[in-house]
């Protein structure tokens, strides 16, 4: 077995790791897996970036790491949707998932485990059907009674003109980026660099 990733999490600073740690360390310990790194994060499980969580990622993306070991499949992710889409990417590497405490283990030799993920990930799949066949749905109802959708289109205002005016009057070697620009016309880095090309 190649080194074994244990992720921890918890969601607020008050609340401590220890107990998942040393859990999840003593089932390594009994599974005989010495080389253990760790990833752990202090945030909430909704968010999807996550540094130890991404940190973990790209090491199984690497080829670093054999397996990953959880507490519950809360601490990977809070929806079916970011679950599926962390078990595709431990699958596409052959990294297995172990989560002790529900029975979940995909290492070699044991395909309950293996057909448990294959359940949620179709659930996940079918749960992204429903998703998008609702937003269609809301599409076309707000269309039908009217409802402009998309972005609004750019005005090119007095104000923004004066403001355009002045950032082009000024020292090319002193004047802020494009980017600001853009933030001060309340508009698109492309259409602010688009219009100072316009201009010049």
């Amino acid at each position: 077995m190649k080194r074994v990733g244990i992720y921890l999490r918890v969601s607020t600073a008050d609340q401590s790791n220890d107990a998942q740690r040393l859990e999840l360390l003593a089932y390594c310990e009994r599974r005989g897996w010495a080389d253990v790194r760790e990833y752990a994060d202090t945030i909430s499980g909704a968010k999807w970036t996550r540094l130890g969580l991404d940190m973990l990622l790209a090491d199984v993306r690497r080829g670093k790491l054999g397996a990953v070991v959880c507490e519950k499949l809360d601490r990977l992710g809070r929806s079916l949707t970011h679950l599926a889409q962390i078990l595709g990417q431990l699958e596409a590497h052959n990294v297995a998932l172990v989560v002790p405490s529900q029975g979940i283990d995909t290492t070699d030799g044991n395909p309950a485990g293996r057909l448990q993920l294959h359940i949620l990930a179709a659930i996940a799949e079918f749960e992204r059907s429903l998703i998008r066949e609702r937003t269609k749905a809301g599409l076309v109802a707000a269309r039908a009674r009217g409802a402009k959708l998309g972005r609004p289109k750019f005005v090119l205002t007095g104000r923004r003109k004066g403001i355009l005016a002045a950032w082009q009057a000024m020292d090319p070697e002193t004047r802020p980026t494009v980017a600001a620009l853009a933030k001060q016309m309340d508009c698109s880095v492309g259409t602010a660099h688009k219009l100072t090309k316009e201009g010049a």
